[in-house]
């Protein structure tokens, strides 16, 4: 792919939510640094209603929420018509078999226990990404495909 052709891709965006500053902002910085687009939520409220103005490619979730939890908004993303194919990986704090059964049952692919590495997060996030790629937007395959520039490291 040319130079060009990777500016004029369209960016890889990911939601992160969180409601602990600190850890959305760590999140962010790894993510930033790899060459995604976040943007940074801080409740299950705030999730949904950034998901639903402008759909992300991936969503980041925390399972302690104010409000609505983590496996509460993965089973409404899930159920949703407009948003069901939107992958959806939990990083917590809380790791016991019982929450990543729960939070797995409910529509989630990927599980991290925090604090995570920005390479197996990084890892992690380009694998989700590449199996969904072909169907997560509309357009030419250039578009859509994990030939992506930052699906490539």
């Amino acid at each position: 792919m040319s130079v060009t052709a990777e500016v004029l891709a369209p960016a890889v965006r990911i939601l992160i939510v969180d409601d602990v500053d600190d850890s959305s902002e760590v999140l962010q910085i790894m993510l930033n640094w790899e060459g995604f687009v976040t943007q940074i939520a801080s409740s299950g409220e705030e999730a949904l209603a950034c998901v639903a103005a402008q759909p992300p490619d991936l969503v980041l979730l925390d399972l302690g929420l104010p409000g609505l939890g983590g496996c509460e908004v993965t089973s409404l993303l899930k159920n949703g018509f407009a948003t069901k194919d939107i992958p959806v990986m939990i990083i917590s704090g809380r790791g016991d078999d019982a929450t990543k059964l729960r939070v797995m049952n409910a529509g989630a692919v990927d599980f991290m226990l925090k604090p995570v590495a920005r390479a197996d997060l990084c890892q992690r996030v380009r694998s989700i990404l590449r199996r969904q790629a072909p169907t997560s937007r509309p357009g030419p395959p250039s578009q859509s495909s994990p030939a992506h520039p930052v699906l490539r490291r």
